[in-house]
């Protein structure tokens, strides 16, 4: 009895992550990212700042997954990244963040919530 009750507790929070993981919008279909890449990817909460060339000035949510609180800050725009629809300062987005070689976050796509 003990183990299936153990098994039932690991199996909801396995559906609970996975649930999180797709509850956002993004389409990553068309993206040019590696299985890693799309695996390690973390999605969050923010309103955009300012937007200019090749990076974005954003104020997110604590993004738990890689330990950060919610913050103020500028974050590089990948070369590729993709931000669909009509993303204008003071709008609600939802981020995917990917993490380079170096270690570093960069925004992979954003979209308006």
């Amino acid at each position: 009895m003990k183990i299936l009750t153990f098994s039932g507790i690991v199996l909801a929070f396995s559906a609970s992550s996975a649930l999180a993981q797709t509850t956002h919008s993004i389409d990553h279909s068309g993206m040019h990212m590696s299985v890693s890449q799309m695996e390690d990817a973390v999605h969050a909460t923010a309103v955009v700042n300012s937007i200019s060339e090749g990076s974005a000035n954003v104020s997110h949510d604590p993004i738990p997954a890689i330990g950060w609180p919610g913050m103020t800050m500028d974050l590089p725009l990948l070369a590729d990244a993709q931000i669909m629809g009509d993303v204008a300062q003071g709008d609600k987005v939802t981020l995917m963040l990917l993490k380079g070689t170096d270690g570093m976050y960069a925004i992979g796509a954003m979209m308006p919530n």
